[in-house]
């Protein structure tokens, strides 16, 4: 069996998703968002995937057992495993209390603390690293404004984590699948249309993921060069103010701004997941997972979450909602050119076939 094996991901957003850097910026906007620093694309670092993907598994496994005891004594998997680890038992016992919280159990049959690691002993030493690993969520399709509606845009270089490889696409226009017309406009920038011949196979490699129809049938491609342009001056920006409670008034120079991945963006990411046969926990076999995809079943279980608690910050402003509809393991093949020139029958159902991949589990 492998050492490892990968298992993709394609995210929609259901509301704004907010991943804030942590602090305020002089700029368009108080709070900016996680952005790659190569290509200034904004992204869900991996780590904040793995944050909330630990605490909702935590939180679906506390629902299977919640009275679950470890040495005659109450360790409930949530919020116990789906926290950072750190028991708060000797902080407890000083001040007299008699509830207290420990941390991580460190169980080769804990399906959190196997799956995402745990920390144990003194400064979190002696801990384990865990079978799933998050790699951070790339931005696949981006919906932008246009005078013919919504267009959801993306570029060779997004396509390629789907294993895509778009050539043809270099001149500052916009790739669409009818015949070239009158300029459009992405937002604020105009570009001249031109047809690119192979968009029905990029459609179909999208359908394949469960990309629904109205995001596909208007799709358009632009160079990388734009694409970081055309995202980064249509996110959705917001305002909010601090309210005074004792005159329900603002607050008086607490007004802020903050940007935010709109609704209807689609997110790739990936779950690098390891073989829990090859791995020992106190010298003794991992037990709640046996497989690799028995790690990605117990990760998955978080997606029920997502859809509903979301990801990233500003929840209570109705932001971070993410609906998973594709995961399966991953497999990379795949390659289409959109060129002038149309290819035979033969070469299309080639690709087509080349590029098929298994549905939703």
């Amino acid at each position: 069996m492998a050492s490892y094996e990968k298992f993709l991901q394609v995210g929609l957003a259901l509301e704004p998703i907010h991943v804030g850097t942590g602090g305020t910026r002089i700029g368009r906007v108080d709070l900016s968002i996680v952005r790659d620093p190569v290509t200034q694309v904004p992204k869900i670092p991996g780590s904040s995937l793995a944050g909330v993907y630990r605490t909702y598994v935590a939180m679906a496994e506390h629902e299977k057992n919640s009275n679950r005891q470890i040495n005659n004594k109450d360790w409930p998997i949530y919020p116990n495993c789906g926290g950072l680890g750190e028991s708060q038992e000797k902080q407890a016992k000083t001040k007299g209390e008699k509830k207290y919280r420990r941390g991580h159990c460190g169980k080769g049959n804990c399906p959190v603390c196997t799956v995402f690691g745990f920390a144990k002993g003194k400064d979190q030493e002696g801990g384990f690293a865990g079978l799933a690993a998050f790699t951070d969520a790339h931005v696949l399709l981006f919906p932008v404004p246009t005078r013919q509606g919504p267009r959801w845009i993306t570029c060779p270089d997004a396509l390629r984590l789907i294993c895509v490889e778009v050539a043809g696409v270099a001149d500052d226009a916009l790739y669409l699948d009818d015949e070239a017309g009158n300029p459009l406009n992405l937002g604020w920038l105009l570009l001249e249309t031109r047809k690119c011949n192979q968009m029905d196979t990029i459609k179909s490699k999208l359908g394949g993921l469960n990309v629904p129809d109205y995001i596909r049938n208007p799709l358009a491609l632009v160079p990388d060069r734009l694409f970081p342009h055309v995202v980064n001056s249509n996110l959705e920006v917001r305002t909010s103010v601090s309210i005074n409670p004792e005159t329900g008034a603002a607050e008086d120079k607490a007004l802020f701004s903050y940007e935010a991945l709109p609704r209807g963006t689609v997110l790739m990411w990936e779950i690098v997941v390891k073989n829990p046969q090859h791995f020992r926990i106190g010298n003794q076999p991992i037990t709640a997972v046996t497989t690799p995809a028995n790690v990605h079943e117990k990760a998955r279980q978080a997606h029920p979450y997502l859809e509903h608690l979301g990801i990233g910050g500003m929840g209570t402003r109705g932001m971070g909602r993410v609906r998973v509809i594709y995961y399966n393991k991953r497999s990379d093949t795949g390659s289409v050119t959109c060129s002038e020139s149309q290819p035979s029958q033969d070469e299309v159902e080639s690709e087509t076939r080349t590029q098929e991949v298994g549905g939703h589990e």
